[in-house]
Order: structure tokens, then C-alpha cells, then sequence
């Protein structure tokens, strides 16, 4: 099992994976991640299978439907030693349609990674599921 630095499980979570979600860099996002991997939305109970399957299909939706997205004052508890972090942060939403305000969500992510990817993603929101 390849341990890599703390740094490493920060960056890879705010500088490679949310960056690339607040600019809709789609393959930025996608090399986060195994082929095999999850993300599972745990509030509403919604699961995206494999990176190039269900995983793009819902960064795709996301990306689509929402003018602006925003991830910030995150709080990382890194695990090096079982390779895991827990990030908790803040999320703005501005969607497309003129009638919908934004929404702001206080979340939190497990992300279980493997030779320095993710493998699973848990997602624990504080509103409507928004990655469907």
C-alpha cells in the first residue's frame, strides 16, 4: 500500500477534485478518481457507479444545470495511515434558471483513496441532493 504525505490528501481533495468542480473541469474531476470507484450521496441515498459511467454522468448534470458552483472554509481530518480524509466545507450554488436563488450547504465528504485515488466518496449534504 503506497502512503503518500498529508499534503498529498488535502491537495488532492481541494486542489485537484473541488477545484476542478468549481471551474466544470469535468477530466480534471475524473482523474480523481479509479475506474472503479463510487460516490455515494448518502443523505437521500444516491449512488454513482464507475468514473466513467455514473460518476461523468452526474458531473455532467451538475455542471449543466448550475451557473456557478463554490467549495470553501474546509476543516481535513487526514488519516495517512488507512488513507482516507474527512472534509467538512461550505457550498454555493447559483443555478441556471432565473426563478431559483442560491442555495448554500454546509457538507461533508468521506473520501477513501488507493495508490492516490479515490475509490469511494461518501457525501453527507445539508439540503437537496444535488448530484442526481
Amino acid at each position: 500500500m503506497a502512503t503518500y504525505p498529508y499534503e498529498y490528501y488535502v491537495n488532492i481533495v481541494t486542489k485537484r477534485y473541488f477545484d476542478g468542480v468549481d471551474t466544470k473541469d469535468l477530466q480534471k474531476v475524473l482523474d480523481c478518481f479509479h475506474e472503479d470507484a463510487f460516490i455515494h450521496e448518502m443523505t437521500s441515498n444516491t449512488k454513482h457507479d464507475g468514473r466513467d459511467a455514473g460518476i461523468k454522468t452526474m458531473f455532467e448534470g451538475l455542471f449543466a444545470h448550475n451557473e456557478r458552483i463554490w467549495h470553501g472554509n474546509f476543516v481535513h481530518t487526514v488519516d495517512v495511515e488507512t488513507e482516507s480524509v474527512n472534509s467538512q466545507f461550505t457550498v454555493e450554488i447559483e443555478p441556471h434558471a432565473l426563478d431559483n436563488q442560491e442555495q448554500r450547504y454546509e457538507n461533508c465528504n468521506r473520501f477513501y483513496l488507493k495508490d492516490g485515488k479515490f475509490t469511494e466518496v461518501f457525501v453527507y449534504m445539508s439540503g437537496e441532493n444535488l448530484l442526481k
